[in-house]
């Protein structure tokens, strides 16, 4: 069998899924876009729901129990 240095590539296909959020959650979302808007200097507000994916991505980043946790669940077993 050949060795490639690639190996399988992930499916980085993204998914959609659909969240329910309170309305109090979504006005904040609006609020925000329209001052991250302002800050930019941008005329126009992002789209609420733009903002989720980042906020995410940002809070997982920054949660060292989760980035410690996956880590040790991620090590190789060492024989």
């Amino acid at each position: 069998m050949t060795k490639l240095k690639l190996s399988a590539i992930p499916d980085d296909k993204p998914v959609k899924i659909t969240v329910e959020l309170p309305a109090a959650v979504f006005r904040d979302l609006q609020a925000y876009a329209a001052i991250l808007a302002k800050a930019n200097g941008e005329a126009a507000s992002p789209e609420p729901g733009k903002l989720i994916v980042p906020m995410i991505q940002r809070f997982m980043a920054s949660d060292r129990a989760f980035s410690k946790t996956k880590r040790q669940e991620n090590a190789p077993v060492q024989r």
